[in-house]
């Protein structure tokens, strides 16, 4: 008897609502591990794996080149001691491998972030598809789902699932994978979970400074950014960061609003931040070169002689902050004023008045409690044969590829552990 023979006589019924990366991953896992189990993934909309379509400007950022479980968790602002079992069992190595096996080879690159090496993202949605279809799991797009309802009986347990038209599915076994969709967590609470209040996570700082204006587009390999709250320091990333019209940009400043989004949230996106443009250097270390350069080149103007590696008009927008006049050079340059110069590069305070999105990439924080689900299987704790995968949970990573591989690991997890419970059915049935 042929798999498809086998699933013509499921003995378990499986649903997967929502048609993303982590709802694909574990409707194949579970398809192609348990040949006795019919599995059926229900999207909403006409177009399933849209996120995948626009994620990493089209290229998609599948995963991050780090194979070290415990590294790859300090990734994630939330999540972090829950994911790092997960991650053990699969992690970006075995995503990698998994594409490879379907004819799909990844790349990394200098930052770290992987892709397809067709650099497209429909690369990565072709080969799911396909990988779906030849594993025998049903898509249906379109499918309006409005209420969820567990159905107990003496003789056995499902899931009800009811439709906007009208129809009603019972399925033995429900995955929800329905990302960070607010219809996904009422489910989720229909069905006894308590759902973590979502925020932003992920974005951009505003920030109106004369210091800044017109430098949009100029980079900084290695900034320290201090989060500051209540007038205290609270959280720091150190990486690149990038001038923009808005304010600031860059790595540093995703990662930092994305593990001090709860802060930020409560304080309406207004703080106040500690950047330290050259972060191998503090006041003092500064101002050790400063004057050995002053020594050297005493009759250099200050504004057009910098002996640091900055951008030449960022310099000049530095000293002229400092209150030096473009004609001093550096044989008189006070202390005091080259201590103004090290300060404003290593101690500038800048006031966030607000936060943009990360392109066109929406990602929250917030979620399903941790606590109510087992990671060993993604089994909910609180309604047995709900199992959860993806950002419905509260899980969240920072830019380079880390919301993408908790959404194959939570997938591919609750994937291989759906279906178990048909295995012993179908031991014990006669064969045919």
């Amino acid at each position: 008897m042929n798999s498809r023979q086998r699933r013509s006589q499921a003995s378990l019924s499986v649903a997967v609502i929502g048609g993303g990366a982590s709802g694909y991953f574990g409707a194949i896992a579970c398809a192609e591990q348990h040949n006795s189990v019919e599995v059926t993934i229900l999207e909403r909309t006409r177009q399933a794996l849209y996120k995948v379509g626009i994620s990493g400007g089209g290229r998609c950022n599948v995963t991050h080149h780090c194979f070290e479980p415990e590294i790859l968790a300090e990734g994630y602002p939330r999540g972090s001691r829950e994911l790092l079992g997960p991650f053990r069992r699969f992690q970006p190595r075995d995503t990698a491998a998994w594409f490879a096996r379907r004819g799909v080879k990844l790349k990394a690159e200098e930052d770290g972030r992987m892709f397809p090496v067709t650099d497209l993202s429909s690369t990565i949605i072709d080969c799911l598809q396909k990988s779906a279809a030849n594993a025998g799991v049903v898509v249906r797009t379109g499918a309006r789902i409005v209420a969820v309802h567990r159905m107990d009986s003496a003789a056995s347990s499902q899931i009800e699932l009811e439709l906007k038209d009208g129809e009603r599915l019972r399925f033995d076994q429900v995955l929800l994978a329905t990302g960070s969709s607010p219809q996904g967590y009422k489910f989720a609470e229909m069905l006894g979970h308590k759902i973590i209040p979502c925020v932003p996570s992920l974005f951009t700082f505003s920030v109106k400074d004369p210091r800044l204006t017109q430098l949009s587009g100029l980079s900084f390999p290695a900034v320290r950014l201090t989060l500051l709250t209540d007038g205290k320091k609270r959280l720091e990333q150190t990486g690149p960061v990038l001038i923009t019209h808005w304010g600031l940009s860059g790595p540093a400043v995703l990662k930092l609003s994305a593990f001090g989004a709860r802060q930020l949230f409560a304080s309406r996106y207004q703080a106040d931040l500690l950047v330290n443009w050259i972060s191998d250097h503090d006041v003092n270390s500064l101002l050790s070169e400063f004057h050995a350069y002053r020594e050297q080149h005493p009759k250099r103007a200050v504004m057009t002689g910098s002996l640091l590696p900055l951008p030449r008009r960022f310099w000049e927008r530095i000293v002229s902050a400092a209150g030096i006049d473009k004609n001093v050079t550096w044989s008189h340059c006070t202390r005091e004023a080259m201590k103004q110069i090290a300060t404003e590069l290593t101690e500038g305070r800048f006031r966030i008045i607000g936060k943009g999105e990360f392109k066109d990439e929406l990602v929250t924080c917030g979620g399903v409690d941790l606590r109510e689900v087992d990671f060993r299987t993604m089994e909910s704790r609180t309604c047995p044969g709900l199992f959860l995968a993806g950002e419905i949970l509260d899980i969240d990573g920072i830019t380079g590829g880390y919301n993408f591989q908790s959404a194959w690991t939570t997938g591919w997890i609750a994937g291989t552990s759906m279906g178990k419970a048909s295995e012993h059915k179908f031991r014990d049935s006669p064969v045919q």
